[in-house]
């Protein structure tokens, strides 16, 4: 399944040329070209999944595992101090690129890379709502 307009789906076939970290039957990993740190890499599976709401589950677990490979080794190539995993979906959540994807994010004290959010406060009438929606 691919997406002869996507760009990730050509980069993940090597239609387009990449640097390249690993490269599997399922995934592709590159080096981002519009890094966040030193070794921001992406994870970028073979098939065409618009996002975490449409990929096959079984492609999704691979992914983390294969993320969880990568960081260690990466961290080992790097020296960072630690890492962040991220994966957006949809526009209003930061994603730009309709491929599923996720970033992984080398991090080094002081580095000044931002992934911080204000934090709020659950309160107990919308902890209810939800605990009750989910049911």
């Amino acid at each position: 399944m691919r997406d002869k307009d996507c760009i990730f789906c050509k980069i993940a076939a090597g239609e387009i040329p990449s640097a390249t970290l690993y490269e599997d039957e399922d995934f592709r990993v590159i080096l981002d070209l519009g890094p966040a740190s030193k070794g921001h890499a992406l994870i970028l599976p073979k098939d065409h999944f618009r996002n975490l709401y449409d990929i096959d589950e079984e492609v999704a677990a691979k992914a983390m595992v294969l993320a969880k490979k990568m960081v260690k080794k990466m961290t080992d190539v790097l020296g960072c101090d630690g890492y962040n995993i991220v994966q957006n979906n949809e526009e209003c959540a930061g994603q730009t690129v309709f491929h599923f994807h996720m970033h992984l994010i080398p991090r080094y004290k002081d580095d000044q890379v931002g992934l911080e959010w204000k934090v709020g406060e659950l309160t107990e009438e919308v902890k209810n709502e939800i605990l009750e929606k989910m049911k």
